[in-house]
């Protein structure tokens, strides 16, 4: 009998035999394990027999110093109850699908003048919604692809109100400017609009038949210039034809692959939609352990995925091996979508083709990941050796200043494990009250916000990278001899070059301000240009975003009792910003709506 502090007798004696949900507590009263069942006490009773083979489950009873169970009406609800609590407690023996994420969809709105857009998210918005899209990118790769195509506005609704000439994108003839009148009919644009969602639901021959027959019409009434512009679509169509989508007879399908090695899990995951395959994706969900078996892995990842909300889910869908209780996940995912759903394990045609596809794409992409494993382990390893370090590296952390003559200044944390980045653990940090340039009291600040003394222990860094020279190093080293923190991180100064290469980095130990020799093909110095070039980058598109935000953000938006309506009263009165920029007070006045009391506000304020 496997040993546990907690008293299981006392506990199946009063425990029901409805379906429910389990939760198992440490010593910590941290939620290490939850699990559903349909009958509550002859699943939980399995867990304390006597013959238990599995080491994953006796490592698990013997942490167990707490247990509850929440009862529900049905083996659905349960379902459902379990993946939610997954989902909060995120406990360390569940297997966990780490992106949860919603996917993207082009959004084609229900306005007068639709418009089209990437969304992400609960679909609420009345509009037609394509997808779901593999990534952001993907949307806007083809978002890109169909503005050569359909002049159809992707420009914001507000942006789009205010206009009162046309903008940047009809110049480049990439909008009809529907939103100046003179430009486009409404048949006009409503045509273009009726082409491009004909293209979205992949009816893209059905589209170009429907434009030959336009340019003849056109070249027919001796419109040879609109007939024109509709041979160019057609062209521009058959090209992203050729290169955009592989194409097959499935009208909506999801696929999903399956490799399992050495604990760790891949699954492939691909999206038909509209006959299209609009891309794949790999997902590794954190497996507990290695002896895991395979089907409660999938079985684990499939929930996950589907329940995880804004998820779109298929009418059909291919898995990679057969699951126990399949009929019920059918019927759950079902009531979830709101229409059948069927499991296809690739038996013939099209779908096994579409199974090989994505075990041989799971396949390849786990051999990838073991090998980056490999690659980032000799690099803690090496790193280790050269700093002579007693303890193995579990955690290091990097920072970096950006920002443009002092303005817009962005502080960068980033986070490596012995798996790589850490992304979760990512942080920017907006720094204020500081003299603009002033990148020593920058560092100064971030520290002071990144590391309290409060912090748990285990979120205290082995090492500690400063992307600057012994300057910034000084402030890590002014900050950390006053910290009174568990422990003191290793601070290591990263300096570069007179020509700012790579490989000429000069690193800096704090205290002595020695410099750590390594060579430019070190596995140990790929990790730190690693790490540092991770905060770098991180910081700058902090930076960026920050930037492009105050340089969009109208001056007349900071102004107190200025509302939208006022704004664009100010706007449309004098004719634009810079008209409003050299108007007097007096000039302002004369704006209905605005009294020469707010009028000598707004003078001042954009003035001063």
């Amino acid at each position: 009998m496997v040993q546990s502090a907690f008293d299981h007798k006392a506990f199946l004696k009063s425990l029901t035999q409805q379906p429910g949900v389990y939760r198992m507590y440490n010593q910590k009263q941290e939620v290490i394990y939850v699990g559903k069942a349909k009958n509550l006490k002859k699943r939980v009773s399995s867990y304390f027999k006597s013959n238990l083979d599995s080491p994953k489950t006796i490592s698990l009873v013997r942490q167990i110093a707490d247990m509850d169970v929440t009862v529900t009406h049905s083996e659905t609800e349960a379902y459902i109850l379990e993946n939610n609590y997954i989902k909060k407690y995120k406990p360390r023996y569940n297997v966990l699908l780490r992106d949860d994420k919603s996917y993207p969809f082009i959004f084609l709105s229900g306005h007068q003048h639709p418009r089209l857009a990437i969304h992400r998210g609960s679909r609420r918005e009345s509009g037609e919604y394509f997808g779901p899209y593999p990534s952001a990118w993907a949307v806007r790769e083809s978002l890109r692809l169909m503005q050569k195509i359909f002049p159809v506005r992707q420009c914001e609704d507000a942006y789009y109100k205010a206009r009162t000439r046309p903008c940047l994108q009809h110049q480049l003839k990439r909008c009809s400017a529907p939103c100046v009148e003179g430009f486009v009919s409404d048949d006009e644009y409503q045509q273009q609009v009726n082409l491009a969602r004909m293209f979205l639901k992949g009816k893209s021959h059905q589209v170009i038949d429907t434009m030959v027959g336009l340019m003849e019409e056109s070249s027919r009434d001796l419109e040879f210039e609109k007939a024109a512009r509709y041979r160019d679509q057609i062209a521009a169509l058959r090209k992203v034809q050729e290169q955009q989508w592989v194409s097959g007879d499935q009208d909506e399908l999801d696929v999903f692959g399956f490799a399992y090695r050495n604990g760790i899990a891949c699954i492939q995951a691909f999206f038909i939609r509209d006959n299209k395959l609009l891309g794949s994706k790999s997902y590794f969900p954190k497996v507990p352990s290695s002896d895991e078996d395979e089907k409660d892995v999938f079985h684990s990842f499939l929930l996950q995925f589907y329940l995880a909300g804004n998820k779109s889910i298929p009418k059909q869908i291919v898995l990679p091996m057969k699951l126990d209780d399949a009929e019920e996940i059918s019927n759950l995912l079902g009531k979830e979508a709101d229409h059948k759903i069927q499991f296809f394990y690739g038996a013939r045609d099209e779908k096994k083709r579409y199974l090989q596809l994505a075990n041989t794409n799971a396949e390849n992409a786990l051999e990838a990941k073991q090998a980056h494993q490999k690659s980032v382990r000799a690099r803690f390893l090496e790193l280790e050796s050269i700093l002579e370090l007693q303890q193995p590296l579990q955690r290091m952390e990097c920072f970096d200043i950006s920002h443009t003559s002092g303005q817009q200044t962005v502080a960068s944390c980033v986070v490596f494990n012995r798996e790589g980045p850490l992304k979760t653990d990512y942080r920017r940090y907006n720094i204020e009250g500081i003299t603009p340039g002033d990148d020593y009291a920058a560092m100064a600040q971030v520290l002071k916000r990144r590391y309290k003394i409060t912090a748990a222990e285990e979120k205290i860094p082995d090492i500690v990278f400063i992307d600057g020279g012994k300057g910034q190093l000084a402030q890590a080293e002014a900050f950390f001899d006053q910290w009174q923190g568990a422990r003191t991180p290793l601070l290591i100064g990263i300096a570069k070059g007179t020509s700012r290469k790579p490989g000429l980095e000069t690193l800096i130990m704090a205290g002595s301000h020695d410099t750590i020799p390594m060579p430019a093909n070190s596995a140990a110095l790929h990790l730190v240009q690693h790490i540092r070039d991770e905060s770098h980058r991180f910081a700058i598109a902090g930076h960026r975003h920050k930037r492009q935000k105050v340089k969009t953000q109208s001056k007349l938006e900071s102004i107190p009792g200025v509302g939208a309506k006022r704004r664009q009263s100010l706007l449309k009165y004098l004719g634009g910003m810079q008209e409003v920029l050299n108007a007097s007070s007096e000039q302002l006045a004369n704006v209905p709506g605005i009294s020469p009391e707010l009028a000598s506000l707004i003078y001042d304020h954009l003035h001063n």
